[in-house]
């Protein structure tokens, strides 16, 4: 039986956590900071209330040994504050899935799991805390994992329960269209408002500009992008339930710190690399950066 280990059981560690267990054929264990509050419960998308059985620990030197499979669903903002974890869980045989927003997944991971494998992975997923102990997921499991012998090994893992793992051939080009979104949904944390936001017309401007710029910098780096990403991101989201939400807006009603860089100053960052005006995103990466450094009054 897999020993799989999940750091990071926020939202969407938990429902993958609990996509896991619904498979029922691994060893589940949770590592966190702090014990859980028991059961978690995931709410799917068809109602169904799922409770997360699984062994909670919250301190590396309680591991016995590593893991065969570490999920790693933290933010990027959070890569450093796992190293302990990460290096207690891996050996050269275990593979870690890092379920994160962003494009630089290896970057950010590979100088702490050792000779460990790192797969990056795109969560299509939105999962929202919405009590003490249960997380809803309104849009079912899934994820997309590169074309290599960890992704097929990742998706067999997942098989059997309630997650659909998807092997891409061109998984920059996904990561990319991913980042474009998440950029975008950025607004919602700029304004403090979920996605109802975008109806208005001046932000349904702004977006579809920062959507420009953001498939603008991706063309530039090798990501072969729609000619009309843009529109549908914007469509998307004056499409989405007014009450949708975004990780960083959550962050951010929260007061916690936020994911901007791996969702915005990237952008930025790779378009003065490349040599492309970003000015949408020179106002507001630094608007979410002061966001993150000082939150706001509510």
């Amino acid at each position: 039986m897999p020993r799989v280990a999940v750091v990071g059981p926020g939202a969407v560690g938990t429902v993958f956590a609990a996509a896991l267990q619904s498979t029922e054929r691994h060893e589940i264990i949770l590592c966190s900071r702090r014990a859980a509050v028991h059961p978690m419960i995931v709410e799917r998308e068809d109602g169904y209330l799922e409770e997360l059985q699984a062994v909670t620990m919250t301190s590396p030197e309680s591991l016995a040994g590593p893991g065969d499979w570490v999920i790693l669903a933290v933010k990027a903002h959070q890569v450093p504050t796992t190293e302990a974890w990460l290096r207690a869980l891996c050996s050269p045989k275990t593979t870690v899935v890092v379920l994160q927003n962003g494009i630089e997944h290896r970057l950010l991971t590979a100088p702490l799991v050792g000779d460990a494998t790192v797969l990056p992975a795109i969560v299509w997923t939105p999962a929202e805390r919405v009590g003490l102990n249960t997380v809803r997921s309104p849009r079912g499991v899934r994820a997309s994992v590169p074309n290599e012998p960890a992704g097929y090994e990742f998706a067999d893992l997942m098989a059997g329960g309630n997650a659909e793992i998807a092997v891409t051939e061109d998984f920059m080009s996904q990561a990319w269209q991913k980042l474009c979104i998440n950029a975008v949904a950025g607004l919602m944390a700029v304004v403090g408002c979920r996605a109802g936001v975008f109806r208005h017309r001046a932000t349904r401007d702004l977006a579809f500009r920062l959507a420009e710029e953001c498939a603008h910098v991706g063309r530039a780096v090798g990501a072969s992008l729609p000619s009309n990403l843009p529109e549908q991101i914007v469509d998307d989201l004056v499409g989405m339930p007014a009450e949708m939400g975004t990780s960083i807006l959550f962050d951010r009603l929260a007061g916690r710190p936020l994911e901007w860089e791996a969702r915005n100053e990237v952008i930025q960052r790779l378009g003065r690399t490349h040599g492309i005006a970003t000015p949408v995103s020179d106002v507001i990466v630094p608007l979410l950066d002061a966001l993150s450094g000082y939150g706001c009054v509510q």
